[in-house]
């Protein structure tokens, strides 16, 4: 069974959400922390990574959660 913090989860929802689209890390951020977050990229990082770990085989080349040129996410 995975277990998700709350905002590993509605990021993994929000990105489920629009699952094969391209999010900028812009729409993440406000999103999942609200729009005073919106440079806060390094949250991202962390909690991408973290998820990448829980869902991943091998998180340093994922399969899911995948990192577009641009630094934008995708699930799928």
């Amino acid at each position: 069974m995975l277990r998700f913090t709350p905002t590993e989860y509605k990021l993994l929802c929000l990105l489920a959400k629009y699952e094969g689209r391209v999010l900028t890390h812009q729409q993440l951020l406000k999103e999942v922390w609200g729009i005073a977050y919106q440079k806060e990229t390094q949250y991202l990082r962390v909690y991408i990574g973290q998820i990448r770990k829980k869902i991943e085989d091998n998180p340093n080349a994922p399969d899911l959660l995948i990192t577009e040129p641009g630094i934008w996410y995708r699930l799928g």
